[in-house]
């Protein structure tokens, strides 16, 4: 967070009273009433105003804060923005089609789960979308286990798993590029040292799918259905890979990662242009609305159906009114006085990368959110690291391997209530089996130590 002076010293305590009560309300709307995020933490943010107030700090500097809080996540609202326009001209350009149909195209051996959790790792690269990937295409490999009499809860697992890698390792990521903004780590930079722990998590996991895959031959019926459905969209073209390879071109060359967005989008926006026979009053419209799939097969509709300016509010808005929450904690001095209690406590990389991860990991199951457990935790945890001459970048990839992935665990949670749902799958039956979700915050905690100082 920005630097916001608190206007208030409650004891231990006290701050950790009303934390709790804040954290239990937030808790039991998203949990107990299963609203959308943004009404409890607005309710909250009532609460801390209200707070404020008794304590007698002025309205003006409670304002002050929230819009403090709010400014420090402007690098990542920006980059939400192209990454909604990104999505949907490389629909309309083919890019994410053709990817799509790469993936499945490795389907045809008998290693089923390994082969699930690879495909649905490359396409949730493609997407950059944890449910949107579970929801399409793992909906699919369900239905393929089905046919083989395969563990349901295994091919679950290995969805899931495979799923948020790629919300991990994909620039499209909404939590990827959450987790290096607010931290203020460049997004390929971010993800380049996230490699150190999800690469190992992703090969061990590989190996584990392949070691439990059952002997039978995968039926390929179904994604003989994807992939000529996909053909008959008439996105995909040879000008489709473009894009991905002027993306690619600009991280190796390390250019900015909102220059390198824009940059991909215009160019997937040319070409479908030439390739695709959309007019521009269209692609404008596809820029802020996303591409709808107007194939004859509808899981590939599902598929297509994505990107846009307009998918990305509901992430922003929710960014703005948890970063302006924050900005309250910190103003309030309820956060400053937690820290200040066991911040001593922390002395060395290895209890501050362990004390990062069970925030987060808390913040997970008490709330059930994971963009709140990577906002949260980072803006706690920023000034400590620098303090103790731990890299942002280990920060960031702490924020990831035990933020973002271990959502899908948390039964109540946002994502384990969605994934649950779509693959017909209980979150603690496949819990078990979600390898990568299950490693990345152990390996992190073991080996995030020793590249904790790394420039």
């Amino acid at each position: 967070m920005i630097p916001i002076s608190p206007r208030h010293r409650p004891s231990i305590m006290e701050a950790i009273l009303f934390f709790l009560c804040t954290v239990g309300l937030i808790s039991y709307f998203i949990i107990g009433l299963e609203t959308v995020p943004h009404i409890p933490i607005l309710l909250g943010t009532l609460a801390l105003i209200a707070y404020g107030l008794m304590k007698q700090i002025p309205f003006k500097d409670l304002q002050a804060a929230m819009i403090a809080g709010a400014n420090s996540g402007m690098g990542a609202i920006f980059l939400f923005f192209l990454i909604g326009i990104l999505i949907s001209s490389w629909m309309i350009s083919g890019t994410i089609p053709a990817l799509i149909n790469t993936g499945f195209s490795v389907i045809g051996s008998t290693w089923f789960y390994g082969i699930v959790f690879a495909v649905t790792a490359i396409i949730g690269v493609a997407l950059g979308s944890s449910l949107t990937t579970s929801a399409t295409v793992g909906v699919a490999f369900i239905g393929m286990s089905v046919a083989m009499d395969a563990e349901l809860a295994i091919t679950a697992g290995a969805i899931v798993s495979g799923a948020f890698f790629g919300d991990k390792m994909s620039p499209l990521s909404d939590t990827t590029n959450l987790a290096s903004s607010i931290v203020g780590v460049d997004l390929f930079e971010h993800i380049k040292h996230i490699g150190l722990t999800t690469i190992p998590a992703f090969i061990i996991s590989l190996v584990l799918f392949i070691l439990l895959s059952p002997d039978e031959t995968v039926s390929l019926g179904k994604v003989e259905q994807y992939q000529t459905a996909l053909q008959s969209a008439g996105l995909i073209h040879w000008a489709s890979w473009l894009p991905l390879v002027a993306l690619v071109i600009c991280t190796i060359f390390k250019i900015p990662a909102f220059i390198s967005l824009a940059v991909s989008s215009i160019l997937a926006t040319l070409s479908a242009s030439f390739t695709s026979g959309i007019g521009w009053l269209e692609i404008w419209n596809i820029w802020f609305n996303g591409y709808t799939g107007t194939t004859d097969f509808e899981p590939v509709n599902e598929l297509l159906t994505k990107g846009g300016i307009n998918s990305m509010l509901f992430t922003i808005s929710l960014v703005i009114l948890a970063l302006s929450f924050g900005g309250l904690l910190f103003v309030t001095g309820i956060l400053p006085s937690m820290l200040a209690a066991f911040q001593e406590k922390l002395q060395n990389a290895r209890s501050i990368i362990l004390s990062t991860a069970a925030t987060a990991i808390g913040v997970n199951v008490l709330i059930g959110e994971q963009y709140l457990s990577i906002l949260l935790t980072g803006e706690t945890y920023k000034d400590i690291y620098d303090k103790a001459g731990l890299t942002k970048k280990s920060l960031s990839r702490t924020l990831e391997d035990a933020g973002t992935v271990i959502n899908p665990l948390v039964p109540w949670s946002v994502c384990g209530v969605f994934i649950a749902d779509v693959l017909g799958v209980s979150v603690l039956a496949y819990l078990p089996f979600a390898f990568f979700c299950l490693l990345s915050p152990v390996i992190t905690i073991l080996f995030g130590a020793k590249t904790a100082k790394q420039k």
